[in-house]
């Protein structure tokens, strides 16, 4: 079956405002987010790309147009189902302040029960995405052949949920998973199993460097819902 490229979308103006944007329309890239995207032809540029596909989402159309600009011939598709996880009441909100909420506690232990208030649960909204992928392998696969290699653009914990997935790892685990704006996961799906040939890929080692306090950039952190913003 297809090998799977997925790219996060670039960062946005919601990541620098530390907002949990979610669905909620208008959320572009920032300067940085741009920059990466822009960046992105270059990345991919010896892959030969059968299709991309992305989540409705503005930003990431975004982070897929100037690949798109630099592939005429490259068909876009998009698909509702990998769209960001519905974060309900929660959308919209400071993050810092969400750190807060007795639910966030479950969202990072315990994910397979949590379910955001007006929203959708953590574990439908893998469901979801895991269905659309397998739908997506067996559609490449028979336009393209099993060999195919296509894009997928989305969003943090719907990547890192489908990574889950691929690992065989049970969902509670996720949060383990780090996806940076615009990098990029590789897994390629065969009759048995997939693997997975990269994941969280900016070729950028920097945010691992302590901080001037002599900390790790992830000590101590709770894992971003939604995905973080990244690097400074």
């Amino acid at each position: 079956m297809p090998t799977l490229i997925l790219v996060r979308h670039g960062r946005s103006t919601a990541n620098t405002s530390g907002l949990l944007a979610g669905r909620t329309s208008g959320v572009a890239l920032d300067e940085r987010g741009a920059a990466q995207a822009a960046a992105l032809p270059g990345r991919l540029a010896d892959l030969p790309l059968a299709a991309a596909v992305s989540s409705p989402l503005q930003r990431c159309l975004e982070t897929l147009r100037p690949l798109l600009d630099a592939r005429p011939g490259l068909p876009l598709h998009t698909e509702d189902r990998i769209t960001e996880c519905d974060y309900g009441d929660w959308s919209g909100r400071k993050l810092a302040e969400l750190n807060d909420e007795p639910l966030m506690e479950v969202v990072q232990q315990h994910p397979t029960a949590a379910a955001f208030p007006g929203g959708e649960s953590m574990r439908g909204m893998q469901a979801r995405a895991v269905d659309a992928v397998r739908d997506w392998n067996a559609r490449i696969e028979a336009a393209h052949g099993p060999e195919a290699v296509y894009a997928m653009c989305s969003h943090g914990d719907i990547i890192k949920s489908l990574v889950a997935d691929a690992l065989g790892l049970h969902f509670d685990l996720f949060q383990r998973i780090s996806v940076e704006p615009c990098s990029l996961t590789a897994i390629r799906y065969t009759r048995l199993r997939p693997y997975v040939v990269r994941l969280g890929d900016t070729g950028d080692f920097g945010t691992l460097a302590p901080r001037e306090d002599g900390s790790s950039a992830a000590d101590g952190r709770d894992a971003a819902v939604g995905g973080g913003a990244g690097g400074p």
